[in-house]
């Protein structure tokens, strides 16, 4: 594990920090210059000199200026007691706070009561309807992890706020697309047999045939660890979750106006245990990197490339390269960022800090090619944005 510099910076007064600048100020942004250094693994502060709290977040680029959008984390729990937070910037270094873009409430037994879980926000522009569209992984306050719901959210502005729609499990009685009545029939089959003990090659063999997939065929499809990725090939766009109690990852269509599911999805590495996906696209080929599933600790990132969105898809090798590359860097994939109007992408993870949730840090390092044509995320101690664009 690589030794992060702590660097200590001097707080506002108590008023200034509890107040929130318009996402409009430039007080964090009075050098726009794209010599500014990124610094993944450090303390991050805002405008106000606080560290951003943004976690298992995504980035919007809309109108030359970037937005931020991740989970707001208190010192002691990582429940949602604030929302989804939002920061700008012209420059990806400097950040403004925008606020608090979608609040929990205070009303028991609303899906977003204060105390739920609410995981990966990521948004979205519409340029049909001039709506930002938010998704996010959904969990009810007190019931653990038993939901596993989608939630979505719409908004006027890009920092909102946002007003929810609702959340739910994914296509109720719709089956992934490809599946013929043969192996329909095969894993309702299976979700009916006892199948013995879990973790064995038979039970995982179970889960590749469909046997997790046709048991949640009622309720619609479990949704966790999310992102969304609208394609610039065509501008259509999908919603990409762990399913199946975390061992397949889904990739669904969303509708014309991103706010539901267009009736159509695959399934990707069933039974691989996948989470944490991170999309892009290079040319005319897909890539996704994502985790193994390890809870709060960190693992080996996992990679697969496809021509096509529903695949099939093609697992490759960790593309992270550098010191503790065999646990990404110590943090966990969460979204990639192309720069508008370039072929330049950036990784971004978090390194979870479950016992001080706000004090988790961010890595946002550059993606590479590797002289066989593959992506690569070598860690680098700093780099800039003009780095990134003249070729790092």
């Amino acid at each position: 594990m690589h030794t992060f510099t702590k660097i200590v910076f001097t707080l506002l007064s108590a008023a200034a920090i509890a107040g929130t600048a318009a996402c409009t100020s430039a007080s964090a942004e009075t050098e726009s210059s794209e010599m500014r250094e990124i610094r993944s693994g450090e303390i991050w502060p805002d405008n106000n000199g606080v560290h951003i709290n943004a976690h298992g977040g995504g980035i919007l680029a809309y109108d030359n200026k970037y937005y931020w959008f991740g989970e707001h984390k208190s010192d002691s729990t990582s429940s949602a007691l604030v929302g989804v937070k939002c920061y700008s910037s012209t420059n990806l270094a400097d950040w403004t706070d925008c606020g608090t873009a979608l609040e929990v409430v205070d009303e028991a037994g609303h899906d977003l009561e204060r105390g739920c879980v609410l995981e990966r926000p990521k948004v979205v522009y519409n340029p049909l309807t001039k709506k930002f569209v938010m998704w996010f992984h959904l969990e009810l306050k007190g019931k653990g992890y038993s939901a596993a719901r989608y939630g979505v959210a719409t908004a006027d502005k890009p920092e909102g706020p946002y007003t929810y729609l609702r959340s739910g499990r994914v296509l109720p009685g719709v089956r992934p697309a490809g599946m013929t009545a043969e192996a329909a029939a095969r894993a309702d089959s299976l979700a009916k047999a006892d199948l013995g003990d879990w973790w064995t090659e038979s039970w995982y063999k179970a889960v590749d045939d469909g046997y997790l997939n046709s048991r949640d065929l009622g309720t619609g499809q479990m949704a966790r660890d999310q992102t969304v990725f609208v394609d610039p090939a065509d501008g259509k766009a999908y919603h990409i979750f762990s399913s199946e109690d975390n061992l397949t990852l889904i990739i669904a269509g969303l509708s014309d106006d991103f706010t539901s599911h267009s009736g159509k999805y695959v399934r990707v590495a069933p039974a691989g245990h996948n989470e944490a996906p991170a999309i892009f696209r290079q040319g005319d080929t897909l890539w996704m990197i994502t985790s193994g599933c390890t809870g709060w600790a960190p693992n080996k990132a996992r990679m697969f490339s496809a021509k096509d969105i529903y695949g099939p898809w093609t697992q490759h090798e960790n593309p992270c390269v550098g010191p503790n590359a065999d646990l990404t860097f110590g943090g966990q994939s969460t979204y990639i960022l192309t720069i508008p109007g370039t072929d330049k992408h950036i990784f971004m993870a978090d390194i979870w800090r479950p016992e001080h949730p706000s004090d988790a840090r961010y890595i946002w390092l550059p993606i590479t090619w590797s002289k066989d044509g593959k992506p690569e995320v070598q860690w680098r101690d700093s780099w800039t944005l003009a780095d990134l664009k003249n070729n790092i």
